[in-house]
């Protein structure tokens, strides 16, 4: 009844418990790291660590903070900066 040449599903293999826990030790260890290096170059790392937080949040809570007029005036400027050359 079905073709030979059906592909499979595609399957996300799930992670090995040993895999799982590497992934995890090495996003710690990425916050350590920023840690280390915000130290060396003579910044507070809290104040480093807030500011990651508020940039991974970024556009979201901009958005959410803007009007959707001045929504709509920031994107017909992009818009007309996109599309016109000088």
């Amino acid at each position: 009844m079905y073709s030979v040449s059906m592909q499979e599903r595609s399957r996300k293999g799930r992670k090995d418990v040993n895999q799982l826990a590497k992934s995890i030790v090495d996003s710690a260890t990425d916050e350590a790291e920023i840690i280390k290096k915000a130290v060396s170059e003579g910044k507070n790392p809290a104040a480093v660590l807030l500011g990651r937080r508020g940039g991974l949040k970024g556009g979201k809570a901009r958005a959410a903070s803007l009007s959707a007029q001045k929504r709509s005036q920031i994107a017909k400027k992009a818009a007309n900066k996109r599309w016109h050359t000088k």
